[in-house]
């Protein structure tokens, strides 16, 4: 059963950088979709950053394009998440998700958004950007 940490999260000031991680156990995340989201209490769960199962084509929303970047490890076991130049709008708690194996050539190259899409969750890591 893959399980899914997060880390990384904390207080960082306005403009400055924050690097989060997601490391997978109980299997690798070869062939998964992954995605980031964030959610703030009262709000609805939101996407910033995707990575298809192959190919690793990335999807980001436009709050976050050009901030965000999300990438995955060779070994295929973690998740990262380089967020710079944040703003106080981000702070949220960060997720991580799996979707997958993708089982068609069609769902390996597909970018699910929606968090309704995916499988596997982490438990959240908080983010907080004020000076």
């Amino acid at each position: 059963q893959l399980q899914l940490v997060e880390s990384g999260g904390g207080l960082v000031q306005p403009g400055g950088s924050l690097r989060l991680s997601c490391e997978a156990s109980g299997s690798t995340l070869d062939n998964y979709a992954v995605g980031w989201f964030r959610q703030i209490p009262g709000k609805e769960r939101e996407g910033v950053a995707f990575l298809s199962s192959v190919k690793d084509a990335t999807y980001y929303p436009d709050p976050v394009k050009g901030r965000f970047a999300i990438s995955r490890d060779n070994a295929k076991t973690t998740v990262y998440l380089q967020m710079n130049n944040l703003e106080p709008e981000d702070k949220a708690i960060y997720y991580c998700a799996a979707r997958g194996p993708a089982t068609s050539v069609l769902e390996s190259m597909t970018v699910p958004t929606s968090a309704e899409q995916y499988d596997h969750w982490g438990q959240g890591t908080r983010v907080t950007v004020s000076s």
